[in-house]
């Protein structure tokens, strides 16, 4: 695993991943976490280098236009992103938006479990791995900033308004396999992932069904993970005097 910008990261920080449950299911019975296309998210910014203010029509970053916006959709196309969130704790906000309102599971990690846990990718058994990219994102004012920055490291810089997700993100980029005439899917891809190295704790959602619980639990066991498995400490009960 190579560390985007060559920057110092936190071995050790704690990384959260929210699930709804038959995404974890399958995480545990494959062994492989989803890469997205890039092109995949609902951010529209997403490789951006700048952002337009809206009803400003001359803007002096763009005195001169450049070319290549569309060889950059390509890269979107070709880079294929898992994502992460940088977290001492639970976040209430994460469990909502990612894991079905309340009713998934989260698992927690660390920068050198997925380094670790990591297996080569290879999109066809008879050509090399390919290189696998991690980093904290930068998040910027597209606004007020025009990046200037490789292809590839454009994906690790966000605009400002995304800073709430403070994300760690993992990425492939098959545009040399495509050079060399492989059939890149359009959408994501699958990477294996040795499973009891990456996670250090499996969390059950706040609102999971008593169905879901067991076959969660029932899972993890299989897995050789029961010992790993904890509730929400939203499922806490509370006290008022």
């Amino acid at each position: 695993m190579r560390i985007a910008f060559d920057e110092s990261v936190d071995l050790e920080e704690p990384l959260w991943r929210y699930f709804k449950t038959e995404r974890f299911l399958d995480l545990l019975n494959t062994g492989e976490l989803y890469f997205a296309s890039a092109r995949q998210f609902q951010d529209p910014f997403e490789g951006a280098v700048a952002v337009l203010a809206p009803g400003f029509p001359v803007d002096p970053r763009y005195a001169y236009l450049e070319s290549g916006e569309k060889a950059f959709e390509e890269l979107r196309r070709l880079t294929k992103i898992n994502c992460w969130h940088r977290a001492s704790y639970e976040s209430d906000a994460m469990w909502q938006l990612y894991a079905g309102a309340w009713k998934g599971v989260a698992i927690r990690t660390t920068p050198s479990r997925i380094a670790a846990a990591a297996t080569p990718f290879r999109i066809k058994p008879e050509y090399e791995h390919e290189e696998l990219w991690a980093g904290n994102v930068r998040y910027v004012d597209l606004l007020k900033e025009r990046l200037r920055v490789s292809m590839l490291d454009r994906f690790w810089y966000k605009h400002m308004a995304f800073s709430w997700e403070r994300e760690f993100r993992l990425a492939i980029s098959l545009r040399s396999a495509e050079e060399f005439g492989v059939a890149v899917p359009v959408d994501g891809i699958k990477v294996a992932f040795d499973i009891a190295q990456l996670v250090e704790r499996i969390f059950i959602g706040p609102s999971l069904a008593e169905a879901d619980t067991k076959a969660v639990r029932q899972a993890a066991e299989a897995s050789g993970l029961a010992e790993r498995v904890r509730v929400s400490s939203m499922l806490g009960t509370p006290r008022y005097t």
